[in-house]
C-alpha cells in the first residue's frame, strides 16, 4: 500500500520509516500541507496522512475522491482543519489521534502553572533588567500543596492533569459533562461556576466547539479569584484573547501559561518576521507573568511516535475496510 505523508517533520521520519519497514508499505514523506495546490501530488497513492492547523478547503476533498482515495488520517487530535461536511459529501473518512500522549500534555501545563506560581518570570525579569537580586513581599509564593486546581474538561488530558496536581498534594475539582467514576479517587466533580469560584489554578481541556468559543471570556474571568493563574493547552479560541489581556493589566489574574493562542496558525510552526505576529502576541509575551509555547505541549518522543504509527495504522484500517476507534464524525 502506497501512503502520502503533507507536511512531514524532520522528528516524524524515524518513526515513519520504521512503520514502512515493520508492516511492508511505502511511505512517500513530504513536507508540504494538503492544500489545493498540493493535493495532485496525491495521485498514485492509496492514502494520504497530515499534519496542520491551516484549513483544508472543499475543493481539496473533491479532488481526492477523483484521485480515488477514500481517507484522510491527521496526525493530531484536533479535527479544526477539517471540513467535515465537504468530507462526508466525498466518501473521505477522517480519522485522528484522539490519544498520544496524555501525560505529555499534562506535563506541560503543570509546568507553566509551576513556573507561575513561584513568580520565576518576575523574578528573571527584575534579575534581567536592573540586576536585582532581593526578596520581596510580592514575590512570596504559594505552595501547590495550598492550592486548589480546577479542570474544565477531564477527558484522558484532564485526567492525567488531575493525577499529577492529587500526587503534588494539591486540592483538584473539575467540570465535565461527562463525569468519570474511575477519576474519582483525583478530584471532585463540581458545576462550572464552583470551578471558576474556587481554582487558584484553572486549567483548560476541551475542544473548541461552537459551545466552548470564548469561554473564558470577561465574564467568566470577573468569577475566578483574585490572582488565579489560568492555563491553557488546549485551544486558543477557548478564551477571549483582549478579556485575558485586561485581566493579566489589571492584576486581576495572577498569570497565564499558554501553549495555544487564537490566531497562532499565521506564525506557530514557522519562523515569521516580527511585523507578521499580531499584536495581542506581542503584548502578551512581554508580561512576565505569561508563560508561551509555540503549541508544543505534544512534543516529545513518546507522543510524536504514537502519532505517526496510530496515524498511518489508520490509513491502512480504513482502505481495507477495518474498524477503527479514531473515526471522526
Amino acid at each position: 500500500m502506497k501512503i502520502l505523508m503533507y507536511s512531514t517533520h524532520e522528528h516524524e521520519r524515524t518513526y515513519a520509516e520504521e512503520w514502512a519497514k515493520k508492516t511492508g508499505n511505502q511511505v512517500t514523506m513530504e513536507m508540504v500541507p494538503l492544500t489545493k495546490e498540493t493535493v495532485a501530488m496525491a495521485k498514485g497513492y492509496d492514502g494520504v496522512s497530515v499534519q496542520q492547523t491551516s484549513r483544508i478547503d472543499e475543493e481539496v476533498y473533491r479532488a481526492l475522491h477523483e484521485l480515488g482515495i477514500k481517507q484522510i488520517s491527521t496526525r493530531t487530535a484536533g479535527v479544526d482543519m477539517f471540513d467535515l461536511q465537504a468530507a462526508a459529501q466525498n466518501g473521505i473518512t477522517i480519522t485522528n489521534v484522539a490519544i498520544y500522549s496524555p501525560r505529555a500534555i499534562a506535563e506541560m501545563g503543570v509546568t507553566h502553572a509551576m513556573y507561575l506560581l513561584r513568580n520565576i518570570g518576575r523574578f528573571n525579569q527584575r534579575m534581567d533588567n536592573d540586576y536585582d537580586f532581593r526578596w520581596s513581599g510580592d514575590l512570596i509564593a504559594k505552595e501547590i500543596y495550598t492550592c486548589t486546581v480546577g479542570l474544565i474538561g477531564a477527558g484522558h488530558i484532564g485526567g492525567a492533569t488531575a493525577q499529577i496536581y492529587r500526587a503534588l498534594g494539591a486540592r483538584v475539582i473539575a467540570f465535565d459533562r461527562h463525569p468519570d467514576p474511575e477519576l474519582a479517587p483525583y478530584m471532585e466533580y463540581v458545576d462550572f461556576e464552583t470551578v471558576l469560584k474556587e481554582s487558584d489554578i484553572l486549567s483548560l481541556h476541551v475542544p473548541l466547539l461552537p459551545s466552548t468559543e470564548k469561554m473564558i471570556d470577561a465574564a467568566a474571568i470577573a468569577k475566578m479569584k483574585d490572582n488565579a493563574i489560568l492555563i491553557n493547552m488546549a485551544r486558543g479560541g477557548l478564551v477571549d484573547t483582549q478579556a485575558l489581556i485586561d485581566a493579566l493589566n489589571s492584576g486581576r489574574l495572577g498569570g497565564a501559561g499558554l501553549d495555544t493562542l487564537a490566531d497562532e496558525t499565521t506564525y506557530f510552526g514557522k519562523q515569521v518576521d516580527a511585523e507578521e505576529v499580531p499584536d495581542d502576541y506581542h503584548e502578551l509575551e512581554e508580561m512576565p507573568n505569561v508563560v508561551i509555547t509555540p503549541h508544543v505541549a505534544f512534543f516529545t518522543n513518546v507522543a510524536v511516535r504514537n502519532m505517526v504509527r496510530t496515524s498511518l495504522d489508520d490509513v491502512v484500517a480504513v482502505i481495507k475496510g477495518q474498524r477503527t476507534k479514531n473515526i471522526v464524525k
